[in-house]
């Protein structure tokens, strides 16, 4: 498989005085495969989602190089800063913080088409009515406000408008971890078969292992900054080989009488 995403020795230190920093990120790499999954998990406050927004851009590495089919997007133009951010769009975990309350379905769908000057107004109506029948939500769901949602559908909306420029690279950023475990379910298997029809790769955060093991094709385990452990789903979660990964799966929910 070809990888669509390198990353290399990524490092992303904050000065939070001036004579102390501290370090979130310390040299991690890895590379996601084009239609693949690559699961990044870890606590609350392991680096997990620093790696996610130095990805998306959202911020600068302090070191380091991302590579995008083989371009460093740390030394883009504008014009190829622009086709990036076209390629990789990002779903939050607040979908409900994310969405602007006073605009429609139809309108949050349609904005990013609009930013970037993507076809007609017809197009762009065209596109949103397509993107919310992909995520399940039908098009009565256009004139609505996200109020009129529950936050399963909410992230549906998230992903429909993060779909709608047609990106190739999406960054979900603990995009279940605000749902009911049937609602998780149901989001889980939508980015599945969105995935599969649209040749998406997917950079997918969580601090549950069971969530990205369900999701991932590579898992990657980060603790404290560091990316302690790495490999095939299989293999992280039947032979881990860090004392950290082991305890992710002990806290895994089971079922009495089961394994």
């Amino acid at each position: 498989m070809t990888a669509l995403l390198e990353v290399e020795d990524l490092t992303k230190t904050f000065h939070v005085s001036r004579r102390r920093q501290v370090t979130a990120v310390k040299g991690v790499s890895f590379q996601i495969e084009k239609g693949r999954t690559y699961g990044l998990v870890g606590e609350s406050g392991s680096g997990k989602s620093t790696v996610a927004r130095m990805i998306a851009r959202l911020t600068e590495p302090t070191s380091g190089t991302v590579r995008f089919d083989g371009v460093d997007v740390t030394r883009l133009d504008r014009a190829a800063r622009q086709q990036y951010r076209r390629d990789v769009q990002i779903v939050f975990q607040d979908p409900f913080g994310a969405l602007n309350p006073r605009m429609t379905v139809a309108d949050l769908i349609m904005e990013p088409l609009q930013v970037h000057r993507r076809g007609t107004a017809k197009d762009q109506r065209d596109r949103a009515r397509e993107l919310v029948d992909h995520v399940g939500l039908g098009t009565a769901a256009l004139e609505k406000k996200p109020v009129d949602f529950s936050g399963g559908q909410r992230q549906r909306i998230m992903i429909a408008r993060a779909l709608a420029l047609q990106p190739r690279l999406i960054v979900a950023d603990e995009p279940v971890s605000a749902l009911d475990v049937s609602v998780q379910a149901q989001v889980l298997n939508l980015l599945k078969d969105l995935q599969e029809a649209f040749g998406l790769s997917y950079l997918f955060i969580s601090h549950d292992l069971s969530v990205v093991e369900f999701i991932s094709d590579r898992i990657g385990v980060m603790y404290l900054g560091d990316l302690v452990e790495e490999g095939d789903k299989r293999d992280i979660y039947a032979h881990p080989t860090q004392d950290y990964t082991r305890s992710l799966i002990d806290a895994i929910p089971t079922i009495e009488g089961r394994p």
